[in-house]
């Protein structure tokens, strides 16, 4: 299922006029960084390392963007979270990828030293990186300028060696064989960072990686490894399982009715588009927070529509009717957004933003009361 941008934004101006696109994204829970890559010229893209319960930030990011997603694809079968990968697959049909060694369930592409993963015409490299755990693969970008290197290598860090088939030796191999011997200036990022680190590259951590860099050896590494008598991960009783399924629930997640269609906008916000709310006018309060000139301005109304300007809504909120559902609207979508907000956080839980606002509402042919056409203006 491909679903349209939000906007008018276009993939080349959202990525700075370059052929890459490229979000890094972070679960503070956890500490786990998300990656978002799109080919601009075609619009496909991939997502690595995704987060179950960031689900619907990445999603609204994919929609907003416009981008045809190819595929969700992890580094390992996470102990610390559980991946996204299945509920992306059921909202975009993307494909679910994963080493082959994890033997997951639900896996769509299972992938193995060497295979390239495409999205439009660039692509990334699968290089097999295991002692973290058997399944640890790292994605390299087809010009080996960025690599997406899971927990095998972290900033001045490396992945735990101390259970899930973990090993050092294992471990010391991959990092030195497959990552290090990328070139210096390629720019690595980590499956995971707690102190605010967010990229490094090659030549730093031959340099300074604790572990690994300077004049370490692999003896100095395996010593180093098997004294750190870390805690388990405190979710890894449910991640692991939870990740053998691909992110898969054991049941059907339960869905309570909702009173409409809402999608969540990148920022959060709960917006409908104006075709829905065109199609239940009869059901909703349109609520127009724009000053009085305007809405009895050429720029006209939604009928029916009950107005209170921004700066009174909070004086003024019990004069909105409580038994409906409540559809905020301004010109832009920007004051209603504000609006939005507000009732939210005042406890109404049935809101929502008209997106794109009035401007989009005209352009979209729904009418507006008191309109002035440039052919009718005196």
């Amino acid at each position: 299922m491909t679903v349209a941008p939000a906007s008018s934004v276009s993939l080349a101006a959202a990525a700075g006029g370059g052929s890459l696109l490229f979000r890094q994204l972070f679960d503070a829970d956890t500490g786990t960084f998300t990656y978002l890559l799109a080919d601009v010229a075609s619009g496909e893209g991939l997502l690595i390392d995704s987060v179950f319960e960031r689900h619907q930030r990445d999603l609204s990011l994919i929609q907003e963007l416009g981008i045809r997603l190819v595929a969700c694809l992890d580094t390992h079968a996470h102990a610390d979270h559980v991946t996204g990968s299945w509920l992306m697959h059921e909202a975009t049909g993307c494909a679910i990828g994963l080493a082959a060694a994890a033997r997951a369930e639900n896996v769509t592409t299972p992938l193995q030293h060497g295979d390239r993963v495409t999205f439009g015409s660039r692509h990334l490299q699968v290089r097999s990186t295991p002692g973290h755990t058997d399944g640890c693969i790292t994605f390299v970008l087809d010009d080996q300028s960025m690599a997406f290197t899971g927990d095998a290598l972290l900033v001045r860090g490396c992945g735990r060696c101390d259970f899930q088939q973990g090993n050092a030796h294992t471990l010391w191999a991959s990092i030195t064989e497959q990552i290090f011997t990328l070139p210096d200036s390629c720019l690595l990022y980590p499956g995971h960072d707690y102190t605010g680190r967010t990229v490094t590259s090659v030549a730093e951590e031959k340099a300074f990686n604790a572990r690994l860099g300077g004049a370490a050896t692999e003896r100095d590494f395996v010593g180093h490894m098997q004294n750190m008598k870390l805690p388990h991960p405190h979710k890894i009783a449910e991640a692991l399982p939870g990740n053998m399924r691909s992110g898969k629930p054991r049941e059907a997640v339960p869905t309570a009715p909702g009173w409409a269609p809402l999608q969540r906008s990148y920022a959060g916000l709960p917006e409908l588009p104006p075709s829905w709310v065109a199609e239940h006018r009869d059901q909703v309060t349109i609520l127009d927070v724009r000053s009085s000139e305007e809405f009895d301005g050429p720029d006209g109304r939604v009928a029916g529509s009950l107005l209170i300007p921004l700066p009174e809504l909070e004086a003024r909120a019990a004069a909105i009717p409580a038994d409906r559902p409540v559809v905020v609207v301004c010109h832009s979508g920007s004051r209603s957004a504000l609006a939005t907000q507000q009732l939210l956080k005042a406890g109404r839980a049935r809101v929502a933003n008209l997106r794109g606002g009035l401007s989009r509402w005209s352009d979209e042919g729904y009418p507006l009361d008191g309109a002035v056409t440039a052919g009718t203006a005196s």
